[in-house]
């Protein structure tokens, strides 16, 4: 009689292991920002074709501004699935820059005298915010190699931290022969 051996489906095993599962879903989500990707795209078509039907005579210019200010929106949106594809990680600042078009595009719409004075002051300091994030986002180090928006400050980082720690090297260095 044949012993049982605890290795019997080794295939399986290594299967769910965690490594394959997790590159599955990974190819599984891949293909839902793709199918995003194209139905965005297939959207921002039929959008650029309202916006020059809009064009036409009577020139609606409110409409026209907001038809421009919603495909800059479609088209931020689709660099950030862009960048999802590329790097697997959504992009702080190019979120960011999509909501502040947006609130900018709602003001712009609407009119910025029709308005009442308490969203006014709300959608200011909502854009302060956000722009507070953008200059903050500037000044950290990236946390990931590929598409950088902020590369030369980074870069710059960089550069600084480098030099810091070879000051510190030197120091401990001239320190030790003192000793």
């Amino acid at each position: 009689m044949k012993p049982l051996s605890t290795n019997s489906s080794p295939r399986w095993g290594n299967w769910f292991n965690g490594i394959h599962i997790i590159r599955f879903l990974e190819l599984v989500q891949d293909l839902i920002v793709i199918s995003l990707c194209v139905g965005l795209f297939s959207f921002m078509v039929m959008q650029l074709r309202e916006m020059f039907l809009s064009l036409l005579p009577p020139l609606d210019f409110p409409r026209v501004t907001s038809d421009i200010l919603f495909l800059l929106i479609l088209v931020e949106l689709f660099r950030l699935l862009i960048i999802y594809l590329k790097e697997h990680r959504v992009s702080i600042g190019v979120a960011v820059e999509v909501s502040i078009v947006s609130v900018l595009r709602e003001i712009i719409v609407r009119g910025i005298l029709e308005t009442p004075w308490v969203q006014v002051m709300a959608a200011c300091s909502f854009l302060i915010v956000l722009g507070g994030l953008l200059v903050v986002r500037a000044w950290i180090p990236p946390t990931f190699d590929g598409i950088d928006p902020e590369q030369v400050v980074s870069r710059r980082h960089r550069i600084r931290l480098a030099e810091t720690m070879a000051e510190r090297e030197s120091k401990a260095d001239a320190q030790s022969v003192q000793s």
